[in-house]
């Protein structure tokens, strides 16, 4: 009866110590969780705040994009009307050219007359 009780005394050993063992894998496995589990409300919390970031951004972009198409047309306008207005000035001139040739001319020939 001894060698049985020693027996069932080392099998309780045993017994106790996966016991304890599994204890201890449980109490690691749940600092892990615990510590993902923070890891991951924190990058939860990083992914909200770049995700308004990001909206604020692209609010901004879409505004400044906006803006810049105006000036855009803005200075289009503004060149072709400065080209018309250079088209208009050479017409101008070569027609007060003509012109004052025109009356150069008359005065020359009625300077031949005269002498």
């Amino acid at each position: 009866m001894s060698h049985q009780g020693a027996a069932l005394q080392s099998y309780n050993n045993e017994l106790v110590k996966c016991i304890e063992d599994l204890c201890s894998k449980r109490d690691e496995l749940h600092r892990q969780i615990s510590q993902e589990e923070e890891e991951k409300q924190k990058l939860q919390s990083d992914i909200r705040i770049l995700t308004e970031r990001l909206a604020k951004i692209n609010e901004s972009l879409a505004k400044k994009m906006s803006s810049r198409n105006e000036f855009d047309k803005t200075i289009a306008e503004t060149e072709a009307a400065y080209m018309k207005i250079l088209e208009t000035s050479q017409t101008l001139l070569n027609s007060v050219k003509g012109s004052l040739n025109h009356v150069e001319g008359g005065k020359r020939h009625d300077v031949d007359y005269a002498s």
